[in-house]
C-alpha cells in the first residue's frame, strides 16, 4: 500500500511507542499534535511532554494548540491533507470539525477493553478495581468520550504483581502493535468497526494526588490494589506521626487479623511491615519518608520504635 499521510496526536509516555511504530513504517507522519509545555519541578520551568520530545528528535512538525476549536488551528490541520489522524492519550477531545478532516478516519488507541473504563485513567482504574484482565481498544473516534465503534482489541491478563507502571508499559507496546496490524485495513476502509455494547460501561476519571491516600479501614486486598495501581504516580500515601509516608510496594499478609485498630503496625514479616487493616493484614514492602530514599519495611523498622506504631495518624 502506498504511504499515507498521518497526523499523530498524543502527549505522555503511553503514546510514544505508537508514534515510533509509525516512524518505523512506510507511512508519513506529517505533524504531531501534543499538549502545550507545562511547569514542572521545584523551579516550575516549562517542560515538554514525552511525545513532543520524541517528535522533535525525529524532526517532525509539532503543533501545541491550547484548543482544537480555533479556526486557524483547524485550517492548518486541513492543509496537511491527512489520510488518518491517530490519537493516543492526547488529552483533548477532538471536535466534530476536526474529526471530519482526514480522508479515512480518526482512530484512538485506548488502554482498556471497550466499553469498560472510558476516560483519562483506564490503566489505574482496571488495577484498582481488581479486574482480571485489561487490554487495548483500537476505535473510530466520534464526538463522545471514548464512545466510538471498535476496530479491534487485544487482551492481557492482570498479574498479581502488576503495578500501574508495569501495565502501562505493556499496554503501550500492545497498543502500538495493534495499531500497526490494522492500519492499512483502516486506511483502505476494508475493516469495519463494531459499535460498543451498551452494557458494561464504566468511567475512569482523571487521577489526582488525593486519590493516593490510604484508608486503613479498607481491606488489605483493596489497599494493596491502591498501592499497586498508583505506582509510579501519584504513589499511595499515609501518615506517621503527622508526617507523610509514601507506600511504593505491598503484598497480602498470611497471618490472621489481630484485635488492634486498623493501621497498627504488628511487626516485621518477609522483610516488610505487617499492618492491620479493616480486613486482613497488609505487608508494606517499600516505604519512603519525605526527603529520603525508598527503603524496605525491615530497614524502616530498624530506624523507628515499633511499639504502638499506628499509620494514618
Amino acid at each position: 500500500m502506498a504511504a499515507s499521510r498521518i497526523i499523530y496526536a498524543g502527549s505522555p509516555d503511553f503514546a510514544v511507542p505508537a508514534l515510533q511504530a509509525l516512524l518505523d513504517s512506510s507511512h508519513e507522519v506529517v505533524a504531531v499534535l501534543t499538549q502545550p509545555d507545562k511547569p514542572a519541578g521545584r523551579g516550575r520551568k516549562l517542560k515538554a511532554c514525552p511525545v513532543k520530545t520524541a517528535a522533535e528528535q525525529a524532526g517532525l512538525r509539532v503543533m501545541q494548540p491550547d484548543s482544537l476549536r480555533e479556526s486557524l488551528v483547524q485550517a492548518e490541520l486541513k492543509a496537511l491533507t491527512a489520510d488518518l489522524i491517530v490519537v493516543a492519550a492526547y488529552g483533548q477531545l477532538l471536535p466534530p470539525d476536526v474529526l471530519c478532516i482526514p480522508r479515512a478516519a480518526c482512530v484512538n488507541v485506548h488502554g482498556s477493553l471497550r466499553p469498560r473504563w472510558r476516560g483519562a485513567s483506564p490503566i489505574q482504574a482496571a488495577r484498582l478495581s481488581g479486574d482480571s484482565a485489561t487490554g487495548v481498544s483500537l476505535m473510530q473516534m466520534e464526538a463522545g468520550l471514548d464512545t466510538g465503534p471498535v476496530y479491534a482489541t487485544v487482551t492481557t491478563p492482570i498479574q498479581a504483581d502488576d503495578t500501574g507502571g508495569s501495565m502501562h508499559d505493556r499496554l503501550a507496546q500492545l497498543g502500538a502493535d495493534l495499531m500497526m496490524r490494522h492500519i492499512d485495513s483502516i486506511l483502505d476502509k476494508s475493516l469495519h468497526p463494531e459499535s460498543q455494547p451498551e452494557d458494561g460501561v464504566s468511567h475512569a476519571p482523571r487521577i489526582v494526588k488525593a486519590d493516593g491516600w490510604i484508608d486503613w479501614q479498607q481491606s488489605a486486598v483493596d489497599i494493596d490494589r491502591r498501592i499497586r495501581a498508583f505506582n509510579p504516580w501519584p504513589v499511595a500515601q499515609t501518615t506517621l506521626a503527622g508526617e507523610q509516608l509514601r507506600c511504593w510496594m505491598s503484598a497480602l499478609g498470611r497471618q490472621p487479623d489481630s484485635a488492634k485498630r486498623p493501621g497498627t503496625v504488628l511487626g516485621i514479616g518477609d522483610n516488610a511491615l505487617q499492618v492491620q487493616t479493616g480486613d486482613g493484614v497488609l505487608l508494606l514492602e517499600s516505604l519512603q519518608l519525605p526527603g529520603r530514599k525508598p527503603v524496605s519495611g525491615r530497614q524502616f523498622a530498624s530506624a523507628h520504635d515499633m511499639s504502638a506504631l499506628v499509620l494514618g495518624n
